[in-house]
C-alpha cells in the first residue's frame, strides 16, 4: 500500500487537449489550468508546441507533443523529422505512435527500429519519450510483443492508447503492459479515464502517468474526498508487482 499525497496525484496528469478544432486559446485557457493545478505535462498536437511551450516558459510543467497521431501512419523518417520541428519549437516529451500496419504485418523487426531510431534521438536531446500502442487494435499477444521490444529498447513510457480509437485504457491492458516491462519502462494509461475513481485504478494497475483532459475535474473529487475524510493522503494498493515476469 503506497501513499500520495494531492501534489504527488496532480504530477501523474498530463493534462491534454488535442483536438482537430482546438485554438490559441484554447491552448492559453490549458496550459493556464496546468500551472494552477501543477500538471506535469500539457498533451497537445506537434503544431501547438512553440505557443504551449512560449506560456509553459519558467514552469516545471513539460510540452508533450503528439507525434504521428493519431493514426501512427507515417514513415520513420516523417516521424524524426515530426520530432525534430517540436523540439525546435520548444517540446521538451514526446508521445509517437507505432506503425500499427507493421504490427499487423508481424514486421516486429521494423518496429522496433522504429522505435530504436526515435528513443535515440529524443534521449540525446534530454527529451522524454512515450510510444502508444493503440490497444483497442491489437490482440493480447501484440500487446505483449511490442511491452518485450519496449523492454529491450527502453523508452520512457509505454502507452495503451491515443484517446481517438474506439475504447480507450483498460486495467487489463495496464496491468499486463505493466507485468512485461517491469521496472525497466513507466507506463502511461489514457483514453476515457474521466473521474477519480478509474484514475486511482490506473495507478493501482501501475501506471505512472495519466493522460486525460478531465484532470481539473478528477483533482477537485480527489481533493474533496480527501477534505471529507480529513486525510493527508491517499493510499493506492499497487499490486501489479506480483503478475511481473
Amino acid at each position: 500500500m503506497l501513499e500520495y499525497t494531492l501534489k504527488e496525484l496532480e504530477r501523474m496528469i498530463d493534462h491534454t487537449n488535442l483536438h482537430a478544432y482546438a485554438s490559441d486559446k484554447d491552448m492559453v485557457k490549458l496550459c493556464n489550468e496546468a500551472k494552477e493545478y501543477n500538471f506535469k505535462m500539457v498533451a497537445i498536437n506537434q503544431v501547438q508546441s512553440k505557443i504551449c511551450s512560449e506560456q509553459l516558459k519558467g514552469t516545471d510543467i513539460d510540452t508533450g507533443a503528439a507525434i504521428s497521431f493519431p493514426l501512427g501512419q507515417t514513415t520513420v523518417e516523417s516521424k524524426l523529422f515530426d520530432i525534430k520541428d517540436a523540439l525546435k519549437n520548444g517540446a521538451n516529451e514526446i508521445d509517437y505512435v507505432v506503425n500499427l500496419t507493421e504490427v499487423k504485418n508481424g514486421n516486429f523487426d521494423y518496429v522496433k527500429d522504429e522505435m530504436q531510431q526515435i528513443v535515440d534521438l529524443c534521449h540525446s536531446n534530454s527529451v522524454l519519450i512515450k510510444v502508444i500502442f493503440e490497444n483497442t487494435y491489437l490482440t493480447k499477444d501484440e500487446i505483449k510483443k511490442l511491452a518485450e521490444i519496449a523492454k529491450e529498447v527502453k523508452p520512457d513510457f509505454i502507452k495503451t492508447s491515443t484517446g481517438f480509437g474506439p475504447s480507450g485504457a483498460t486495467v487489463e491492458d495496464v496491468k499486463l503492459m505493466k507485468s512485461v516491462v517491469g521496472d525497466d519502462v513507466s507506463v502511461k494509461a489514457a483514453g476515457g479515464i474521466r473521474n477519480s475513481d478509474d484514475f486511482l485504478a490506473m495507478i493501482a494497475a501501475g501506471a505512472d502517468r495519466i493522460g486525460t483532459s478531465s484532470g481539473v475535474k478528477i483533482i477537485n473529487a480527489i481533493k474533496n474526498r480527501m477534505t471529507d475524510d480529513n486525510v493527508d493522503v491517499i493510499k493506492i494498493n499497487r499490486d501489479y508487482k506480483k503478475n511481473m515476469k
